[in-house]
């Protein structure tokens, strides 16, 4: 059964950092595109990051260049994704997913096959 599982979230400060975690059952995290979203209430997903089966990155939003980070752990089969110098507007549920039927990465949450559970990110002081 493939499934991808997300950890991590919780309370951070502004200004603070914050790690999430996907880690995959069923496939390796290297046989296709893997991507982070962001969805706040009464919003559509946003696609934040991605990487793809080669490992090359292309990030989605300008809200968060320069202090998200996307990587993977083939060996721990598990994609990261590192948030620096938060905001209160970072805030949501954040989701990683996986792209099936393409090897490319892409920034519209329909284009992915298979999502996470989500896992809840709160930026307060």
């Amino acid at each position: 059964q493939l499934q991808l599982v997300e950890s991590g979230g919780g309370l951070v400060q502004p200004g603070g950092s914050l790690r999430l975690s996907c880690v995959a059952s069923g496939f390796r995290l290297d046989y296709w595109p893997i991507a982070w979203f962001r969805q706040v209430p009464g919003k559509e997903r946003e696609g934040l990051l991605c990487i793809s089966r080669s490992g090359s990155i292309t990030d989605y939003a300008d809200s968060v260049k320069g202090r998200f980070i996307i990587s993977r752990d083939n060996a721990k089969i598990a994609v990261y994704l590192e948030m620096h110098s938060m905001k209160p507007e970072d805030a949501g549920v954040y989701y990683c997913a996986a792209r099936a039927r393409n090897i490319f990465c892409a920034g519209s949450a329909r284009e992915y096959d298979y999502w996470g559970q989500g896992t809840q990110v709160t930026v307060s002081s």
